[in-house]
């Protein structure tokens, strides 16, 4: 049986700083323009932080088409 939420690729976008935040989703965007060869199967967004630092991960996971 095949698993329809199999991945074959993992690209991970990440930063701590405010500014790289702010433009992290046009940049997520770019990539998937420059890759019209995957379909997304799942996605993963992790926020975490400390006293001085505030962390935002977003996982995409795909395959190729």
């Amino acid at each position: 049986m095949n698993n329809p939420n199999a991945f074959t690729g993992l690209k991970v976008f990440s930063t701590t700083l405010a500014r790289d935040r702010e433009t992290m989703g046009e940049n997520i965007t770019k990539w998937l323009k420059e890759n019209p060869g995957i379909e997304l199967v799942d996605k993963i967004v992790t926020q975490s932080s400390d006293k001085e630092f505030h962390c935002l991960t977003i996982s995409l996971f795909y395959k190729q088409k």
